[in-house]
């Protein structure tokens, strides 16, 4: 029965924003004017003191026309204040309900488009997340339709995108899977290594771009990490492969808590820092502490450092310093920028600072989230 009273009455709500805005108004003009009625008859009298007396009923009107009756001095300015007292008292009482009705109604009305705003702000994180349920007035039902439309077509687009980089990524290793099986038949040792990294090289440049056209996966399940034994394993892996990269032992006093986050992701991230830290400073040191509840994984180099200039605009796509240009070590300009790509998508950031004795400091920045229950 009171589901169905509910029912009913959501029916005789007006759909659009005008209707819903002109019924609110209606009712706070109503529901002031019954106020300010009760209040004048019967709350007024206490506050103003009774009436002066008036004359007989019946008797002639006019002062001296009643013998032995004749009005207060203030009887005519008493009953002016009285009249100006209650009209104040009306027109107080009806623009307080409108100021109420009209905060009540703005509330109302713009709790559609907070949610709206959420799911925007959301969608920025999490492309594939459930659409919207279409409800409210018309004007935001047509909105969320429009939303839940905008992001269906993005999705679509994001798999045609997917689909387009994987064909391309199959037509361009095939050649060079068949240039690498060739350069191992070459007679010359030497030329036969220089094939080698020439493929490694263009691998690389195709592995890097590829990867950014098609963007970091955001579909890894979030989880509870232990960044530093993620970090220990990341340093004995570049050790393994010959590259000197050392990891700052946390404060023991201050130990790092798990952090709630996607573990490969964040592995990609460190590792295409550390990779541009040991391509261009020969070695690289990593150390993670906390602050200010954010966790921060700090990647540095003894190498030239960088111009202030060009800080910046090394988070971007295919950017590469001019001194950095040689086929041996100028890369593609994509690590750092992927890098930075995939922190955002974990709600950081990655911050880049020319440290104190040169070289190059690169922080990640990650906030705490609160561990799921």
């Amino acid at each position: 029965m009171k589901s169905w009273l509910i029912r009913r009455a959501r029916r005789l709500v007006p759909s659009t924003l005008f209707g819903r805005l002109a019924l609110l108004l209606c009712v706070a003009v109503l529901l002031s004017h019954a106020l300010a009625l009760k209040l004048m008859f019967e709350v007024g009298p206490s506050l103003f003191g009774p009436m002066p007396p008036g004359p007989p009923p019946g008797a002639p009107f006019g002062p001296g026309a009643v013998p032995g009756f004749a009005p207060p001095p203030q009887m005519s300015g008493g009953v002016s204040g009285r009249m100006y007292l209650g009209l104040w008292l009306d027109i107080g009482v009806r623009l307080s309900a409108l100021m109420l009705a009209a905060w009540i109604g703005a509330r109302w009305l713009a709790q559609p488009v907070r949610r709206l705003a959420d799911a925007a702000r959301e969608l920025g994180r999490d492309i594939h997340r459930a659409p919207l349920v279409e409800q409210g007035s018309d004007e935001c039902r047509a909105a969320t339709r429009v939303f839940n439309q905008m992001q269906a077509q993005i999705c679509q687009q994001l798999s045609e995108r997917d689909s387009f980089v994987a064909a391309v990524s199959h037509d361009l290793r095939t050649p060079l899977t068949r240039m690498a099986l060739r350069a191992e038949s070459l007679q010359d040792a030497e030329q036969r290594l220089y094939f080698q990294r020439d493929i490694a090289e263009m691998n690389n440049m195709i592995t890097a771009t590829l990867d950014h056209l098609r963007g970091v996966a955001s579909g890894e399940p979030m989880v509870l990490l232990d960044v530093a034994s993620l970090l220990s394993s990341l340093a004995d892996d570049y050790l393994d492969w010959g590259h000197s990269v050392t990891l700052v032992e946390p404060d023991p006093s201050h130990p790092v808590a798990p952090l709630l986050t996607q573990s490969q992701a964040l592995r990609r991230c460190i590792s295409n820092i550390v990779d541009n830290a040991v391509r261009y400073g020969g070695s690289a040191q990593v150390r993670c502490f906390e602050e200010a509840n954010q966790l921060c994984i700090e990647v540095s180099d003894p190498g030239p450092g960088m111009a202030a200039a060009d800080l910046d605009r090394a988070l971007m796509p295919f950017f590469r310093a001019e001194g950095s240009r040689n086929r041996h070590s100028g890369g593609v300009g994509l690590g750092l920028s992927i890098a930075n790509d995939i922190a955002r998508r974990l709600h950081g950031e990655v911050r880049l600072k020319n440290g104190q004795n040169g070289g190059l400091l690169a922080t990640v920045v990650l906030p705490r989230s609160p561990a799921p229950t």
